[in-house]
């Protein structure tokens, strides 16, 4: 990755947050391919025997279902924007009333709940009917749709690096083949046109676009019981140790810490491990692991794999301690804060775990977060931090037109009302935030000095979405040691 990208990209996300602006100027639609005309979406038919060589032009069904959102104001006026003379444009004129297009991705209850009602306005304004059929067996179930033709129209990655994979093997539409590239630069700071910017089999492509993003870096409390306690907000590693400590020898359990998630077990610990290459190490050394030149068996990263256990391992700071650790659905784990004592005091997790809070709590009453302290001071204040792209297998009107919809902050107002992302688009405004937590994470990434993307989301998908998570997964419960674990991860790089 370009240092430039990595010097701005907390910067870029703010910006998106603070631009005055409406969403991004109309352009001049380019002279783009024409799309396959508008059809129905069908029903499933039986896989066929080989993979078609290119993207599929139909996509699954699933039955539609009503988005229970929660209690907020989704209303963030007409759908406008997107290019002039574009495939939404065409869309909000019922050019496409009737048609269907699914979207498959990571999200469950009630993230999927918040996205679906980010979209209600696109289909109450086109007539055109999105079905999402996601869940946590997303990497597994895509690979099987893809390989069968049964590729989604879209699907939304919370992995760059998987992605790019499906990009180079040719199944991705060029997103810039509809969507003008003049559009797009109003739209997105450079840096995110860099990142959806990927290798296909003919040259680079735009990938997707992108839609919303999550600061990682949070150790999340529960503040009544620690306020109550006398408990402070640590501004080191040392200190977060000495908390740690004092809420052990006050008789409770400093963390919860549940890397569990379905066939997705393992993400929240590549997590752990790379906020903490970002406190131990240089930037340098966590871009060159993410890129493949710095082996997980090296110093630098056993460390911080090493630094993270001194944590998970030692007694009495975890509930449940080791054997938990795996099991535990890192949701459920985050819901011991709320408790009567609570069953634990700290979890670290990324802006969006405020979606697995039960719902009658409230921000800086019943809890509170802090930036997970440095370790050495040479290494500043960094953050990690994430984003989702959503890129597209299926290439008709339907399908152009709602991936220009997601291009508008409108199209993430199930989370900027309740909170847990944030809209990445340049028309993304203040007080389209309801939630204040959204406004306290932003100033926060703002204030930090370094900023690094999920690397495992970076590194290609069989590591970032397989033997890293896998690996973690076998470390932590114990089945395998650590020389074990990095051994095989390095084993398992995809070979040029």
């Amino acid at each position: 990755m370009k240092k430039a990208f990595w010097q701005t990209l907390a910067l870029l996300v703010i910006s998106a947050m603070v631009l005055s602006a409406c969403g991004a100027p109309a352009t001049t639609a380019p002279a783009a391919t024409e799309a396959p005309a508008a059809t129905q979406a069908p029903p499933p038919t039986a896989a066929p025997t080989e993979a078609p060589t290119v993207a599929p032009t139909e996509a699954p069904t699933a039955a539609p279902s009503e988005a229970t959102c929660p209690a907020g104001n989704y209303d963030f006026g007409p759908v406008t924007g997107g290019p002039a003379g574009g495939f939404l444009e065409k869309a909000l004129a019922g050019a496409y009333k009737g048609t269907t297009v699914t979207v498959d991705g990571t999200q469950t209850n009630p993230d999927d709940q918040k996205m679906k009602c980010g979209w209600a306005a696109f289909e109450a304004a086109t007539g055109i009917t999105v079905n999402y059929i996601g869940d946590k067996q997303f990497e597994a179930r895509l690979s099987t749709a893809v390989d069968a033709g049964q590729a989604p129209d879209i699907a939304d990655f919370p992995q760059p690096g998987a992605l790019a994979n499906y990009v180079k093997a040719g199944k991705i539409i060029d997103a810039s083949t509809f969507i003008p590239a003049d559009y797009l630069t109003a739209t997105y700071p450079k840096a995110w046109l860099d990142m959806a910017t990927m290798q296909g089999p003919n040259g680079p492509v735009t990938a997707g676009v992108w839609n919303r993003g999550f600061m990682k870096s949070l150790v999340w409390y529960p503040k009544k019981a620690f306020d109550a306690s006398g408990y402070q907000v640590p501004q080191t590693w040392d200190d977060l140790l000495k908390l740690s400590d004092q809420i052990v020898a006050d008789g409770g359990t400093p963390w919860c810490i549940g890397i569990g998630s379905q066939a997705a077990t393992g993400w929240p610990a590549t997590d752990w491990i790379e906020d903490v290459m970002l406190r131990t190490t240089s930037l340098q050394n966590y871009d060159d692991w993410v890129s493949g030149k710095l082996k997980f068996e090296s110093p630098e990263v056993k460390k911080a794999w090493e630094t993270v256990g001194s944590i998970w391992f030692k007694d009495k700071y975890v509930f449940g301690g080791q054997a938990t650790i795996a099991s535990d659905f890192f949701g459920d784990s985050a819901a011991r804060l709320f408790t009567d004592p609570p069953t634990c005091f700290l979890h670290r997790q990324a802006s969006f775990i405020t979606s697995f809070f039960p719902p009658d709590t409230k921000y800086k009453e019943d809890y509170d977060f802090f930036y997970l302290p440095p370790i050495d001071p040479q290494y500043g204040r960094p953050a990690l931090g994430a984003a989702d792209i959503y890129a597209m297998f299926n290439d008709r009107p339907e399908v152009r037109a709602l991936m220009e919809y997601f291009t508008l902050p409108m199209s993430v107002s199930g989370f900027m009302t309740t909170g847990g992302a944030l809209a990445l688009q340049n028309g993304a405004k203040p007080e389209m935030y309801s939630n204040p937590v959204d406004g306290d994470v932003g100033a926060l990434l703002a204030s930090a000095t370094s900023f690094r993307f999920d690397g495992s989301d970076l590194m290609p998908g069989e590591v970032g979405a397989g033997s890293f998570w896998k690996g973690a997964t076998a470390w932590a419960s114990g089945a395998k040691d650590l020389d074990t674990v990095l051994k095989e991860i390095d084993a398992s790089w995809p070979k040029k």
